[in-house]
């Protein structure tokens, strides 16, 4: 199977499906372990504790192991008790949780914003992985009705179209075509994009793969930006929009963008707004640019498990990005971090959910 899966074709569906659940399988085993492991260690230091009673000192009519008290089995049973919480909840997540698609509305207000743009809406969606999908099409239907539903001024996609292969989003490009604009729709690279996670049987084999994506892109009617930008225009006033290929700080990621080249592009646009596929590419060089206003990312999925609550997130993700679901601010420069609309490896999203996001930017 492992030949099926990581040869140099594309994997059948059934094969991708196999793959993603038996990834899934310990990653249900474990967390339900790991939630069992506290009370049946309160039990042991109980127990040790009742022992240390009875070798230095006496027993008493009220020491437990004198009488058929059931502590022991309490504690057994409200571990496995526990233990089902996130077994359910990951179970929860495969069946519905990957597809239950949710809106975030975030308001952005900025002095130098041009009037024009005051109300302007931008709606992004991140992370598609269409292979994961394993051919299914209602999914993406649905989410881009939820899409046209909202109806954004300005639709942009901040990479991961694809898990490894152009050919995956083949089932999805009818819907993905459907969604509307009256500007011109932006999508940038992610790091699954290019095929590094393949052993392809050639160097070309891999370049015409990324090209044919490309073509893929503009089929569905999406203008592809590739360390490039695009000024938008409402009477006087100007709005760039750059959108560089994926860049990484992490070193397992690869650093293809150039951002100086987006950024020359962009001109004197009073208001500059970035899609970067990777989020650790706002410290590292977005910061760097002072007149950026606003940076898009993806890339985290929200690690497609956490806790997320009003005014408590965590995932085990942010400790490999110090920016990695929502908003952060740094002076005047702002970045969002879409969580993702579809998923990868494990077949499932708890806490973290599919995410279409609207950004309403407003004149402070």
């Amino acid at each position: 199977m492992g030949a099926v899966l990581l040869g140099s074709g594309y994997p059948p569906r059934w094969a991708v499906a196999v793959k993603s659940y038996l990834l899934a399988a310990p990653l249900l085993l474990l967390a339900a372990k790991l939630v069992v492991i506290f009370p049946l260690l309160l039990e042991d230091l109980t127990r040790l504790g009742r022992w240390a009673a009875r070798s230095f000192g006496e027993a008493t009519p009220g020491d437990p192991d004198a009488t058929p008290l059931t502590r022991s089995q309490f504690i057994s049973r409200l571990a496995l008790a526990l233990g089902a919480i996130p077994l359910g909840s990951l179970i929860w997540g495969m069946v519905k949780g990957k597809t239950d698609y949710q809106v975030r509305r975030v308001v952005l207000r900025y002095p130098n914003l041009p009037a024009s743009f005051d109300g302007f809406k931008i709606l992004q969606i991140s992370d598609l992985h269409t292979g994961s999908f394993n051919g299914n099409t209602e999914p993406m239907r649905r989410a881009v009705r939820l899409i046209n539903a909202q109806h954004a001024d300005l639709v942009v996609m901040t990479g991961d179209l694809v898990n490894d292969h152009s050919e995956e989003v083949l089932p999805h490009i009818e819907a993905l075509a459907g969604i509307k604009s009256d500007l011109p729709i932006f999508s940038i690279l992610g790091n699954h994009d290019y095929g590094d996670y393949v052993a392809w049987p050639s160097a070309e084999a891999k370049r015409q793969n990324l090209q044919q994506l490309a073509g893929y892109h503009a089929k569905i009617g999406w203008r592809l930006l590739l360390d490039e930008s695009h000024i938008i225009r409402r009477g006087q006033d100007e709005l760039a929009v750059l959108g560089v290929q994926n860049w990484s700080s992490h070193p397992n990621f690869p650093k293809h963008g150039n951002l100086a080249q987006a950024h020359a592009a962009s001109g004197q646009a009073p208001f500059k707004l970035l899609l970067s596929h990777d989020p650790s590419h706002w410290e590292a060089q977005v910061l760097d640019y002072h007149d950026i206003d606003l940076t898009l990312s993806g890339h985290t999925h929200g690690m497609q498990f956490g806790v997320n609550l009003p005014g408590f997130k965590w995932s085990p993700v942010q400790y490999s990005y110090p920016q990695w679901a929502g908003l952060y601010e740094q002076g005047r420069q702002k970045l969002y971090v879409n969580v993702g609309l579809g998923y990868l490896g494990f077949p499932g999203r708890v806490g973290f959910l599919p995410e279409i996001t609207l950004l309403e930017l407003r004149r402070a």
